[in-house]
């Protein structure tokens, strides 16, 4: 099936090294008790953006990140987000979505494991709903194509708890210029 194996290399050559990895050091950098290593996540977050490669993607990673933070410190208070918070606002990082989701995590004692694999099916669920809202499959297709990468998506999670920033890597060539070309495109059906 052509979209389980596109789903499959998405997790295993772009998001779990990507996202997954970028969201494990930020959670490892974040203490019990929300003491965070501001510069272990900004280096991470630093990186994260460094390797996405469209604009599409690297604006759309820190939109929802903000949006995340903003939600986060409004529902939950400080939890140790504040300068985190700080430094993002003052645009001095970028505040990429899955470092973002590992500080929360951390914070509100999620283990690590749990929050990169729920942050690659979150990836997952949301790319097999694009590709129905784009008529490229139907409901029970898109089930079973998550049905089909579940292997990959675990060997993408497991893979990425034990990596460190130099780590943080995507090698997606033709999704990579599919996407740089739909930034250009005078009409686009999505914003990422």
């Amino acid at each position: 099936m052509v979209l389980s194996a596109l789903l499959s290399d998405q997790l295993r050559f772009a998001v779990g090294p990507s996202d997954g990895v970028g969201l494990a050091c930020a959670h490892r950098a974040t203490a019990t008790g929300g003491q965070v290593d501001l510069e272990a996540v900004i280096r991470a977050d630093e990186r994260l953006t460094a390797v996405k490669l469209s604009r599409e993607s690297r604006e759309t990673s820190a939109r929802t990140g903000r949006a995340l933070l903003r939600v986060a410190t409004s529902a939950f208070g400080d939890l140790g987000l504040r300068e985190y918070a700080r430094q993002v606002a003052d645009g001095r990082t970028p505040g990429n979505h899955a470092v973002v989701l590992g500080v929360l995590s951390a914070c509100l004692d999620v283990p690590c494991p749990e929050a990169v694999a729920g942050e690659l099916f979150a990836f997952s669920a949301s790319w097999v709903a694009a590709a129905v809202r784009l008529s490229v499959t139907d409901h029970s297709t898109g089930q079973a194509v998550l049905h089909n990468v579940r292997p990959d998506m675990t060997e993408a999670a497991l893979s990425a708890l034990d990596k460190d920033v130099p780590d943080i890597v995507s090698c997606t060539p033709l999704l990579d210029v599919m996407a740089m070309r739909h930034e250009e495109s005078e009409l686009r059906l999505f914003a990422s």
